[in-house]
């Protein structure tokens, strides 16, 4: 079973900032692309943002310009630094890879946006 584990979640303002982190195992964060989704209450879990190995990045046009994903790999980490949030942006969020693989999606970390 793959296993990713998120953090960084929290509850902040309009307009404030968060980093999230996933940490994985080297043979899944080497081989595969890597990203964020979130599912929002009464919602379906969307994909946020993508990195390839070769550093390559893709956004949903939603956290475009506010949102960027990067990755570590000495520490086998990605990290999605989210500024200028928005209470749209209320979710948990999960990493994964691109496309997804069943086994593993986490718990994922909350992220709650609210003045």
């Amino acid at each position: 079973q793959v296993r990713l584990v998120e953090s960084g979640g929290g509850v902040v303002q309009p307009g404030g900032s968060l980093r999230l982190s996933c940490a994985t195992a080297r043979s899944i964060f080497s081989i595969n692309v890597m990203g964020w989704y979130r599912q929002a209450p009464g919602k379906q879990r969307e994909w946020v943002a993508s990195m390839s190995r070769y550093d390559s990045t893709n956004y949903a046009d939603s956290v475009k310009g506010r949102f960027t994903i990067s990755r570590d790999n000495a520490k086998n980490t990605v990290y999605l630094q989210m500024n200028s949030l928005k209470t749209e942006d209320t979710a948990v969020y999960y990493c994964n890879t691109v496309p997804s693989i069943a086994s593993g999606w986490g718990q994922g970390t909350q992220v709650t946006v609210s003045s």
